[in-house]
């Protein structure tokens, strides 16, 4: 193996991380870990939130520095202070969120930064016949010229590799790179991956998604609390085995479903169009109806009309058209005050924005939308007596891990947040429950007990509209599944018969 990629960049055999240590103000976020990745290995990296798996990667590209442990590529120590020293060293990073601009085109974006071979002159040419001669090797299929807004998702995180190969990128940290992509996308990204270890490259894939790991890894690396777990081959792992040591107890990642037997309509849309926050229609001319006790997924890549359909519902964003209706009754451009009353209950997309208020304690949370109702008001006094016990109930029941009830949310992690609101939100026996990515950003554990609990909500006659950019989730839980694509829905079928490229074609605009 030579010293050089295909590229024509130095090549890293091996980095290792030894002894990496990471301290915030009272938490340890790295705790003596040690990590290694070698030329042509996928090495994944598993961990619960807050497990140090982002810590660890962000030290490694220099946006941290570790207070403790050592650094090696290629046997010899490194000091890696900013990104720029990352850069020099041969290391790139793919963040969740791009960092492109969308008025520029890809050349303009890729050479932004560097400096230019005509000294003041621009030469776009060169870097424009450069881009093409990665995108050829590599099937990274992007024009040089196109503006990067003009571009797909997935075309945009193909910019973001090429912009990390043409700095001459040995190692590759993917963060969470599949989040956005449809599962036809990501089929393509770990083509192109492959092929990028095939060519001697080193590449470093964050995850949270356990079949995707098994699928593109050659080894894991699983941390928690901020400590590695362990090191295992790719090949013998299972789910279950990955599960188990990311949370350190067995794991249900299958729950056994009991036919669907719907009730009567109880959510129904008719032809609603709504704005987005751009001012152009965000939802166009949808129908949907939800019968009591089913589940009915909505799939979909995000910014497809999904937020805009949740809020239209819920009464946080107003319809330009259409009709909604709760129970046969009329509910288009009612408060939320009033369909809380109806009994609509909503998991938002931004628990910290739109679920709780994170200054207010777990107690007043939980009784933030029905303060002023008994059993918690009589007339205008608060009952405290019922606070209290109806908060401590629901922590028991909900298992959500508090000091106590008086305890200010913003000290709960995301999973007990998430959890609060979801026993706030069923408290009311509700008739309809919007659940709008009711796990996003939480652990595998507390997910394992919002999905059954969704399950159980099912079971007892709910009307459940499940909005999730996971579609593993969607699969999980739903008994229907219906497909958004720029603000419409373009597609519906049952979860018995679901095929994955199906939803995926639809999830990229194709119907036939």
């Amino acid at each position: 193996m030579t010293d050089l990629l295909p590229t024509g960049h130095r090549r890293i055999h091996e980095l290792k991380m030894q002894g990496i240590v990471k301290r915030f103000p009272g938490v340890l976020a790295a705790d003596h870990v040690d990590f290694e990745v070698k030329a042509g290995e996928i090495h994944a990296l598993l961990g619960e939130n807050g497990a140090g798996k982002s810590t660890l990667m962000k030290m490694l590209y220099g946006l941290y520095q570790q207070d403790e442990g050592q650094i090696f590529i290629n046997r010899e120590h490194v000091q890696i202070r900013s990104p720029q020293d990352a850069i020099k060293q041969g290391i790139g990073m793919i963040h969740q969120h791009f960092m492109l601009i969308p008025s520029l085109t890809v050349a303009e974006n890729v050479a932004l930064g560097l400096k230019s071979s005509r000294g003041l002159r621009l030469d776009l040419d060169v870097v424009a016949k450069r881009i093409l001669e990665l995108s050829e090797r590599y099937h990274l299929q992007v024009e040089p010229d196109i503006p990067v807004w003009q571009l797909a998702v997935g075309e945009q995180q193909r910019v973001e590799i090429l912009r990390a190969l043409y700095r001459g990128a040995a190692l590759l940290i993917l963060d969470e790179p599949t989040a956005v992509l449809t599962p036809q996308e990501v089929d393509q990204l770990f083509h192109i991956l492959n092929q990028m270890a095939n060519d001697g490259h080193a590449l470093i894939f964050i995850s949270h998604k356990l079949h995707e790991v098994l699928a593109i890894s050659q080894r894991i690396t699983v941390l928690r609390d901020g400590r590695r777990v362990d090191t295992i081959p790719t090949e013998g792992a299972t789910k279950r085995i990955l599960a188990e040591m990311m949370v350190g107890r067995p794991v249900v990642l299958e729950y056994e479903r009991v036919e669907c037997k719907p009730g009567k309509e109880r959510l129904v849309l008719k032809k609603v169009s709504a704005l987005s926050n751009r001012g152009d229609l965000g939802l166009k001319n949808v129908d949907l109806t939800v019968h009591g006790g089913e589940i009915v997924g909505v799939a979909g890549v995000s910014g497809n009309g999904q937020r805009e359909l949740a809020q239209v519902i819920t009464g946080l964003r107003p319809t330009t058209e259409g009709e909604i209706f709760l129970e046969g009754q009329d509910i288009t451009g009612k408060s939320p005050v009033l369909l809380n009353s109806l009994g609509l209950s909503h998991i938002p997309q931004e628990r910290m924005i739109e679920g709780v208020i994170k200054e207010f304690t777990v107690a007043e949370n939980y009784i933030l939308q029905d303060h002023g109702r008994k059993p918690y008001a009589t007339n205008i006094f608060l009952n405290f007596r019922q606070v209290v016990t109806r908060t401590k109930d629901a922590i028991r029941a909900y298992d959500i891990r508090t000091p106590s009830h008086e305890t200010p949310v913003k000290s709960l992690s995301g999973g007990n947040i998430q959890k609060l609101v979801l026993a706030r939100e069923l408290s009311r026996s509700p008739k309809v429950l919007i659940a709008a990515q009711p796990t996003r950003g939480v652990d595998i554990g507390a997910t394992e007990y919002i999905h059954k609990r969704l399950l159980e909500e099912r079971d007892k006659g709910t009307a459940i509209l499940l909005i999730s950019e996971d579609l593993d989730e969607i699969r999980a839980l739903s008994d229907r599944i219906v497909v958004m694509y720029e603000g419409r829905i373009v597609g519906e079928v049952k979860n018995e018969n679901v095929d994955v490229n199906q939803l995926g074609m639809m999830m990229a605009g194709v119907t036939s």
